[in-house]
């Protein structure tokens, strides 16, 4: 059976230390451990980190010992993030969200999750993300929740 590819954004990551998102940002990081998911993530989520308080950097490099794929930066990512501000789907200010989606949609992830639910992980967004997505020859892209994604419990 495929392992379902899993792109983390920052939201991901920060969410560890979050009390209302801990336990299942958590929980994805204990399925990558056991090999339920494979991580997915970008040099965009590299460039945010730096700025992290630095427990957040130490998770973000307890995820890179779980090997996943990183995603570079590319031409077509730009393109493709800059469809998404030109059918105002996102404000210039939110440019860095539109590239975790073009990013994705570019690497033909299984599935993005996220805690940013104003400007990602919303019903309208998504929709709008798709279409250009779709528009452009790319599939659609699943966005949800860790909480919507994990197979961990307590």
């Amino acid at each position: 059976m495929k392992i379902q590819r899993v792109y983390v954004d920052t939201s991901v990551i920060g969410g560890c230390f979050d009390d209302e998102f801990a336990p299942w940002s958590i929980g994805l990081f204990v399925d990558f451990v056991n090999g339920v998911f494979q991580p997915v993530t970008s040099d965009i989520v590299t460039a945010e980190v730096v700025d992290a308080p630095k427990f957040v950097q130490n998770k973000y490099a307890e995820l890179l010992t779980f090997e996943p794929m990183i995603i570079g930066l590319s031409e077509e990512a730009f393109e493709l993030a800059d469809a998404y501000q030109s059918r105002k789907i996102l404000t210039p200010k939110f440019y860095n969200d539109g590239l975790h989606i073009a990013l994705a949609t570019i690497a033909n992830v299984d599935v993005l999750v996220s805690w940013n639910f104003k400007h990602i992980v919303h019903f309208n967004k998504i929709r709008l993300f798709n279409a250009a997505n779709l528009e452009r020859g790319y599939r659609r892209l699943q966005i949800y929740s860790p909480r919507e994604v994990t197979t961990y419990e307590e």
